[in-house]
């Protein structure tokens, strides 16, 4: 209210989600023919124009209630006779969350403070079990929910929550505010980074798998690794990390490693996809939030002393990737080798639903199941683990750590932003200067990923000795 310059606008995979959620509110308007979309460009005509309408038996969309000092704007007030109203919430994600509930118990609070009366409150989710069929049938794309009476189990005590805080809005000077588990949960605050900018390299917020833990020391002042009492019980992965921290060595767990290293075959293949998913299925055939391979990468190693020749795959076009993809891997993976991922549950997920998609690839995809093998295993067992590494074993922290190669400077630096931008530059209003560049930063990124991990395992070779 007091300081909105100070909010960070949305990164590009924040926006996508918002987008998202826009796109899956107009389908939730499908549900309720004859409604009427209220204008949301200007607070003033919005509210009255939803006025206008209460008298109606239309549902109204995006109705703006303004009770005194305090405002709501619902996606559905549905009208259901005798001057009553459903509100139904419409939500991107696949389930409720308790937030759900907080959010509708406030508008109802507001809907009834201006004297409306509410029969009852719903939530309008993504039914994940969905498959399109030709076109998105929004029947079947939503699940609604009665939550009237979990909205009601919250509202006790409402009334005193909002005065609480409209006093905090009211103040002239902003409240001293600790940091804690609010921070993340149950959205992650945009000024988080500002907030936890004073704790100090290897705070204790950066233990391995401490949980709430963290929070508790902190309570009671204690903010660095070195500085855990006497006592405090540790795992044995917190351990080693704790040692490093007050060596500043890195641990080498030689067997470990050579164990890990003894079970690749060669030629070794390092796979990466980059995949996206939308809340709105465009493919026939796939279900909400489904991963679509468009791209891989795959460095392929004849043995550990020569270098790995690089080969990649990026779809062109809105049309479907996975035929392409699919009929191209399938000629570079051979009949034997390792196929190395990093985390490759998720490998093997969009293997196996590409075989779903692609019947006749079936045979093909199980066959390469026992030829997968996890390189992030060494370093969630912490056979390896490096100071700089900050508790993570994501590929993000450990190639930097061990191999001194960094995803600072990329334009495309995660697999979220990489999904966001092949989006845009496929289905979006991108120049063709910007699809250019789109398409080489989504190759310099996908290539340093498997790049990464043929550096990591060379660096692995030479600490087994």
């Amino acid at each position: 209210m007091h300081e909105p310059h100070s909010v960070p606008p949305p990164d590009a995979a924040m926006q996508f989600v918002f987008d998202q959620g826009h796109e899956v509110g107009d389908f939730a308007k499908k549900l309720f023919p004859g409604g009427i979309d209220i204008p949301t460009g200007d607070f003033t005509a919005n509210t009255r124009i939803t006025r206008e309408n209460l008298n109606g038996s239309k549902p109204l969309f995006e109705a703006g209630i303004l009770a005194g000092n305090i405002f709501c704007r619902l996606d559905v007030l549905n009208p259901v006779g005798d001057g009553s109203w459903d509100i139904i919430e419409v939500k991107s994600a696949t389930s409720v969350k308790d937030v759900n509930i907080l959010d509708v118990a406030f508008q109802r609070f507001c809907c009834e403070s201006a004297g409306l009366k509410i029969r009852s409150c719903k939530l309008a989710y993504i039914n994940t079990k969905y498959v399109r069929h030709g076109e998105i049938d929004p029947q079947q794309l939503f699940t609604i929910e009665d939550i009237t009476e979990r909205v009601s189990e919250v509202s006790g005590g409402l009334a005193e929550q909002v005065e609480e805080i409209l006093a905090v809005m009211y103040q002239q000077q902003c409240p001293e505010a600790g940091i804690g588990p609010h921070c993340t949960d149950p959205y992650e605050c945009p000024l988080q980074q500002a907030c936890w900018s004073f704790l100090p390299e290897n705070s204790i917020f950066d233990l391995y798998w401490a949980g709430k833990k963290r929070f508790e020391l902190y309570e009671n002042g204690i903010v660095h690794m070195k500085d855990l009492p006497a006592g405090f019980v540790l795992n044995g992965k917190q351990q080693i990390q704790v040692n490093c921290v007050a060596s500043g060595e890195p641990h080498v767990n030689k067997e470990g490693i050579k164990s890990f290293l003894d079970s690749l075959q060669y030629p070794v293949y390092y796979l990466d996809f980059e995949t996206f998913g939308t809340a709105i299925p465009l493919f026939e055939g796939t279900r909400p939030y489904q991963q679509i391979p468009f791209q891989f990468s795959l460095h392929i190693a004849l043995n550990n002393s020569e270098g790995a020749v690089h080969f990649s795959f990026l779809a062109e076009g809105p049309e479907d990737p996975r035929p392409k993809l699919a009929a191209e891997l399938k000629q570079l993976l051979g009949d034997s080798g390792s196929i190395v991922a990093y985390y490759a549950p998720f490998e093997k997920q969009v293997l196996n639903e590409l075989a779903v998609t692609l019947p006749e690839y079936r045979e093909w995809v199980d066959g390469l199941q026992g030829r997968i093998i996890d390189l992030l295993k060494p370093f969630s067992n912490f056979h390896y683990y490096h100071p700089n590494q900050k508790g993570s074993a994501s590929l993000k922290k450990v190639l930097p750590a061990l191999t001194g190669i960094s995803y600072e400077g990329l334009s495309i630096n995660d697999g979220k932003l990489a999904g966001v931008a092949f989006m845009a530059a496929t289905f979006g209003n991108a120049s063709e200067e910007d699809r250019r560049k789109i398409r080489q930063d989504l190759q310099e990124y996908c290539g340093q990923d498997t790049g990464g991990m043929v550096e990591i395992i060379n660096k692995l070779f030479e600490m087994a000795g």
